[in-house]
């Protein structure tokens, strides 16, 4: 899954050096994964009014829901 949102990331953004993507697992199975990309390109990967960001965390709770997953995406700089 990690991998599938880092390629979602990295074909967004122009400085592909910069996506930084931390995955972190607590007790009860919750997958949350911090995306950390340069400052140029968040406007990118949020897109207007957080419609890009929506539809990247819709699809990656679909394909968690498919392997019985909780999953959280967050954006931060």
């Amino acid at each position: 899954m990690k991998e599938i949102l880092e390629l979602l990331i990295k074909n967004l953004v122009n400085d592909q050096d910069s996506v930084v993507i931390t995955e972190t697992v607590s007790d009860n199975n919750e997958i949350k994964y911090l995306v950390k990309v340069s400052e140029g390109d968040m406007g990118r990967v949020i897109g207007k009014r957080g419609k890009i960001a929506q539809s990247i965390r819709t699809l990656i709770k679909g394909i968690a829901t498919k392997e019985n997953k909780k999953v959280v995406v967050e954006f931060g700089d």
